[in-house]
């Protein structure tokens, strides 16, 4: 009976821990609705949910602003700390984030492509750094077919082949480009921001999330099996090659359809997954899971602190590092 009750007193306490993070998770929404430079209170809220009266201004504000952006901001978290987790999971790598398979540097010379060769309008920016993303992966999946040992580090060190190809890329193209102009927009992409988004951007972009999402949720439990060594996968059924090349295929999707739209965003996707595993004190789907929010909360607080702490708006990588690296430092502490 005793240990019946310690076992009940140890599931409620983590139902508990839920419940706050679900409260958390809607209260960091109205927060991002009500943060800015025009103020939208929670009655103006309510009352453009229940149709009541509100003034014009507050609810142009409210549907081309702020709206768009706060899902915007809660996709990015999800997405990001999801893929992350993933990574970490199927790589075996606690260091492992959206950018070890070379996502992240080739959207970032997709985008760099498009801001010195092309119209550097917003819409080009995004297609070029989307292409840019999926190809870079790509091209690291198949330079995993010369190693000769076609485990995780084949992945790990073609992801870092890529990824420092397309980095000289830009280096090059910073060192031609107009300093004035193409080297500032090069720059400023490459830190992130949520600033240029709008309703239509989230709904060129929500479908591919989507069947990212949706791709890694169906193969939960073979994400599962992946952190077990390759002979133990294999021996329980899964086609271990076929089944990483998925997964990595799915969080290309997810990591490349956020980040062609809000540039880069670092640390996000590499230390939600962290405080998952700390409160879920196991490396399962559920941990998964749970970093996603987490992810959307840190987020969604700190793009409220860029529109806040400064006249002009930060980049979000800004306070995202500010934030991660601390907490990096702090796991290096205790573990």
């Amino acid at each position: 009976m005793k240990n019946v009750d310690v076992t009940q007193g140890l599931q409620d306490r983590e139902y508990g821990k839920y419940v706050i993070i679900a409260v958390l998770f809607v209260a960091i929404i109205f927060l991002s609705i009500v943060t800015g430079k025009y103020p939208i209170t929670l009655r103006d809220i309510l009352n453009i949910v229940t149709g009541g009266e509100i003034n014009d201004t507050a609810k142009t504000v409210f549907y081309t602003l702020r709206l768009p952006r706060t899902i915007m901001v809660i996709i990015a978290g999800i997405g990001l700390s999801v893929s992350g987790s993933v990574y970490q999971i199927i790589f075996k790598n606690p260091l492992a984030s959206p950018d070890i398979i070379g996502v992240a540097s080739g959207a970032n010379l997709g985008a760099a492509i498009a801001i010195v060769f092309f119209s550097g309008d917003t819409l080009t920016i995004a297609m070029s750094a989307f292409l840019g993303g999926v190809a870079a992966v790509f091209a690291a999946l198949n330079l995993t077919k010369i190693a000769k040992d076609k485990g995780v580090i084949a992945f790990v060190l073609s992801g870092l082949v890529i990824g420092s190809i397309a980095q000289g890329i830009i280096m090059l193209m910073k060192y031609v480009a107009d300093p004035e102009k193409e080297l500032a927009a090069m720059e400023f992409w490459a830190m992130g921001s949520f600033a240029s988004v709008t309703d239509s951007k989230v709904v060129a972009m929500f479908p591919l999330f989507l069947i990212g999402i949706v791709g890694i949720v169906l193969l939960r439990w073979q994400i599962n099996i992946l952190s077990l060594n390759d002979e133990e996968a294999k021996s329980l059924g899964v086609k271990v090659e076929l089944t990483r090349w998925a997964v990595i295929i799915c969080s290309t999707m997810i990591v490349a359809s956020i980040i062609c739209i809000t540039g880069l965003i670092s640390f996000i996707g590499l230390i939600a997954p962290h405080i998952a595993r700390i409160i879920r004190k196991r490396n399962d789907f559920t941990a998964v899971i749970l970093s996603g929010f987490i992810g959307a909360i840190i987020l969604t607080v700190a793009d409220c602190l860029v529109r806040s702490i400064s006249v002009s708006e930060l980049p979000i990588s800004i306070l995202t590092t500010f934030i991660g690296a601390p907490f990096l430092a702090y796991l290096m502490s205790r573990h």
